[in-house]
């Protein structure tokens, strides 16, 4: 099996107005009153538009000038890139795998990113050639460092170490690293899912600046506050096979609380028996939450 993970890029700021959102039903205009933008708004240099039902009793193309259809800071923008793609990628992509596709594909879309997996190769290379050439329709491109056609799945192991290669490549997806895994006793294959390596390391960090910032707030607040935190990065986290670095994460959040309260006094008595009886009492326990994907699938699309 082949995978292709890539990102839509520019899917806001390049739009062509005569094209684009015609293809949607989507008109736009500026704000009527600016002064109830937020003020990162306000101030930025790009203009902002909002963008309104078709049946909204307006110019289509009134006061639109310069550049066209960015959202600035906006929180709308994951919506819109989904109401855009959809028309733009998801229908075309459905109409193709039903009308070129010569075995199995499977496409997983979460606003821009997504991952296409194709059965034969020679289907992965003539979807990537005609999806570039569907989204240069749209002034969209794909992201050039996020768009790679790898070899991963069932065989992929095997296949590369008949050729003389090392381990299949890995890729990242709503943070997680993919990569392909054994059982334990060596054979078969899983899917190996990981929480991004950088985007752990920055939360850990975020955990110990706050930990300073309350350096002399009471245990038990602290306490309180860092168990909903750790129960929150657990509850997207904790899928199968990510017991380690569950694992991990509640370690180096404990490692580091027990640094920031020996801080807190030059005679402490912060021992790691101590603070492992605290965290007991504040901290969830590392416990895989989510079942397998296909268990998931099943219940929700039973056969």
């Amino acid at each position: 099996m082949h995978c292709l993970p890539s990102r839509v890029t520019s899917w806001l700021t390049r739009t062509s107005r005569s094209i684009s959102f015609r293809a949607i039903g989507a008109s736009t205009s500026r704000l009527p009153l600016i002064e109830r933008l937020p003020w990162h708004q306000r101030c930025a240099p790009e203009p902002v538009a909002v963008f309104r039902p078709q049946s909204f009793a307006r110019d289509r193309h009134r006061e639109i000038k310069g550049e066209f259809g960015k959202i600035v800071g906006g929180v709308a923008s994951p919506l819109l890139a989904n109401i855009f793609l959809h028309y733009a990628y998801d229908l075309w992509a459905d109409r193709w795998r039903r009308r070129y596709a010569s075995g199995e594909v499977i496409i997983v879309r979460y606003a821009d990113d997504q991952i296409v997996g194709f059965e034969h190769r020679q289907d992965a290379e003539r979807f990537l050639a005609d999806l570039q050439e569907r989204l240069a329709r749209f002034g969209l491109r794909l992201h050039p460092e996020k768009t790679r056609l790898i070899e991963f799945g069932k065989g992929a192991i095997a296949a590369r170490r008949a050729r003389g290669l090392g381990k299949p490549e890995t890729f990242d997806f709503l943070g997680f690293t993919h990569f392909c895994g054994t059982r334990r006793d060596g054979t078969g294959f899983v899917l190996g899912r990981k929480p991004v390596r950088k985007r752990m390391r920055a939360r850990l960090r975020a955990i110990r600046e706050m930990l300073r910032r309350r350096l002399h707030d009471e245990v038990a607040a602290t306490g309180r506050w860092l168990g909903r935190v750790v129960r929150g990065w657990f509850a997207y986290f904790a899928v199968p096979g990510s017991m380690r670095w569950l694992t991990a994460f509640r370690h180096w959040v404990v490692q580091t609380w027990l640094a920031v309260l020996r801080r807190r006094s030059q005679k402490h008595r912060m021992t790691w028996g101590r603070i492992a009886g605290i965290a007991n009492r504040f901290l969830p326990r590392a416990r895989i939450l989510h079942p397998w994907p296909e268990a998931r699938f099943a219940v929700t699309h039973p056969r």
